[in-house]
């Protein structure tokens, strides 16, 4: 057998609590935010006072010597030389009651969570307005550990309370108060804890998590990082969850990272900053150079430490400004795209982030060039799902474009060059309308179609709106102001035995209508509703009629086709309109 991996250390409760206090114990890092409900919190306080067996905690000793130094001003009183892998849920539960302190929740809100316990038949409850209101009740374990009373003090106060509702026996004090002090003496639960050495890298702490764990949530490279920041630069992580937090709320007044296409999350604002000062995707080796660890040598150096953490601290400074981030949203109104309901892929949004920094900071390309050449390049990895897979090896290679690159001009040049090797024409006659053979309703071919109207100034069909119009975020009413309208309706293509849905629902299909002329045609076949519509607008405006059959991809004689051979056709007129959209983009490219 080889050599174990870990030593096994008893800890009591009191004890770890201790530890996290003196900042010997970093809690909470890998799995924040703390999503376990507070009847899971409960249900641990139960199992320890009967005396049932909790689980164990998994730590990772950070490798870093005595008297290393923490970057920034913090509460902490050292770097601590644990680092929680597994049980953080358990640990962060049983420290916010213990010590009364809020924990943050997924959607970054904070909560005391109050446990009771019932002394007469030892039950705990999650306290709410009926037991703070029963004498029966202790309403929050939290104060018999507060210290603000004695222990012979509070059974006393819960005694007298309980006094006033009913008589309390001898016998039955006798029992309370044994209760009470099997409550205290939880204090002294014991914890089995194996401590994985600072030898193990990350990768294979990731793998030990994974095979004891199967129900957690999977680690990865940014959890790692997130700790790191956590362990020696608190207020850096602090900075920036506030940030992702503020993302999160609809502003009053003051500047804020809100906005409507993305509520970002820590890690994926801290791949942008790793993107933009180490210019890496894959976190792999970053999280070793964030410890301060020469990747030869295998050794720890403060001095290294600082270094690398300061060139982190200026690219988030950079990365959380609120001018840059703004200026790059705009840069997705530029290519067409209105809203978070239109991105099928957060990560593209993040790299193309990063780019928009790199181009700004380390190339200086000027400020309409940038947006320009961000714009190309977002409609283009958003329209081919570019980091859809493998995401972090794909922008690593775009990463490694750019080194050779000097200019604002060179810049341009090579995310010019990596859009024009896969707009080919292959791609806009066979490999697209490939990609529109489907049902699917979140797909980026789709999307990049209404990207494409928005970029032609579309209007809606059989309608005098601009689908940008329509397409507005910030219109909320009970009804969808745009809806998505079968050309052939489900009802009709049935009465042809054509029920399936894959066919029937294909995005060819489809077209963007106003509400009430969806309910106007309802289940009529194209033929009876189509001469309608055509002689209605034809009688206002000829040349508005043509332009907007062309931008729905209607050919002459759509509504007699076949249905297959309709798909055929409206799939090929699609992806010409979507290259139409971006010629709108690279025109300017061309000016």
């Amino acid at each position: 057998m080889s050599r174990t991996l870990f030593k096994e250390v008893t800890y009591s409760l009191d004890k770890i609590i201790a530890d996290i206090d003196l900042g010997e114990i970093a809690l909470p890092d890998i799995q924040r935010p703390f999503v376990w409900s507070n009847s899971q919190v409960r249900d641990l306080f139960d199992s320890m006072f009967k005396g049932f067996p909790v689980g164990y905690f998994l730590f990772w000793e950070n490798g870093i010597p005595d008297g290393h130094r923490q970057i920034g001003v913090g509460s902490k009183q050292k770097v601590p030389r644990l680092l929680i892998v597994d049980g953080q849920q358990r640990l962060t539960g049983l420290f916010a009651v213990i010590k009364g302190i809020t924990v943050v929740r997924e959607d970054f809100s904070r909560e005391l969570i109050h446990i009771a316990f019932r002394p007469r038949d030892r039950t705990f409850e999650v306290s709410d307005a009926a037991i703070r209101k029963d004498p029966e009740f202790i309403p929050d374990i939290t104060r018999i550990w507060s210290g603000e009373v004695s222990r012979n003090r509070f059974v006393k106060e819960f005694l007298e309370r309980l006094r006033k509702s009913r008589p309390v026996e001898e016998a039955d004090e006798d029992e309370l108060t044994e209760s009470i002090d099997g409550l205290y003496d939880l204090q002294t639960y014991p914890f089995t804890a194996a401590e994985l050495a600072s030898t193990v890298d990350e990768e294979r702490v990731a793998e030990v998590f994974v095979r004891i764990n199967s129900k957690g949530k999977p680690l990865n490279q940014a959890d790692f990082i997130l700790t790191l920041m956590s362990v020696f630069w608190d207020d850096g992580r602090k900075e920036l969850e506030s940030w992702c937090r503020s993302a999160h709320e609809i502003p009053t007044k003051a500047a804020s990272p809100y906005n409507v296409f993305i509520q970002p999350q820590p890690d994926q604002m801290l791949r942008v900053s790793i993107g933009l000062g180490f210019r890496r995707s894959r976190l792999q080796h970053v999280y070793s150079i964030l410890r301060g660890k020469d990747l030869e040598t295998g050794e720890f150096s403060d001095d290294r430490r600082f270094s690398q953490f300061a060139v982190l601290r200026e690219a988030q400074s950079y990365t959380l400004d609120l001018t840059n981030w703004h200026e790059f949203l705009k840069v997705l109104l530029r290519a067409g795209y209105r809203s978070g309901d239109m991105i099928s892929s957060q990560i593209g949004l993040v790299y193309s982030y990063a780019l928009f920094l790199i181009g700004r900071r380390d190339f200086g390309v000027d400020h309409s060039s940038l947006r320009e050449i961000i714009a190309r390049w977002f409609f283009m990895s958003a329209l081919t799902g570019r980091y859809t897979s493998s995401s972090e090896t794909v922008m690593q290679e775009d990463l490694a474009r750019l080194a050779g690159a000097k200019t604002p001009k060179d810049f341009v040049r090579v995310l010019d060059e990596v859009i024009r090797s896969t707009f080919t024409d292959d791609f806009w006659s066979i490999n697209l309308p490939g990609e529109l053979r489907t049902a699917g309703a979140r797909t980026p071919s789709l999307f990049g179609y209404y990207a494409a109207l928005n970029l032609l100034d579309a209007r809606v069909l059989f309608s005098h709106l601009r689908v940008a119009e329509l397409l507005d975020p910030t219109h909320k009413a009970k009804k969808s102001a745009l809806e998505r309208h079968h050309l052939y309706p489900k009802a009709y293509l049935g009465s042809l035995g054509l029920t399936n849905r894959r066919e029937v629902n294909q995005l060819a299909n489809f077209a963007l209508v106003e509400w009430p002329d969806n309910l106007d045609i309802s289940d009529k076949s194209p033929a009876e509703y189509f001469p309608t519509y055509v002689a209605k607008y034809r009688g206002k405006n000829g040349q508005e009629l043509d332009a907007m059959l062309h931008w729905h991809a209607l050919p002459d004689g759509w509504e007699n086709l076949e249905y297959e051979s309709f798909l055929e056709i409206r799939r090929k007129a699609i992806a010409k309109v979507i290259c139409e959209g971006y010629a709108k983009l690279e025109s300017v490219a061309d000016a």
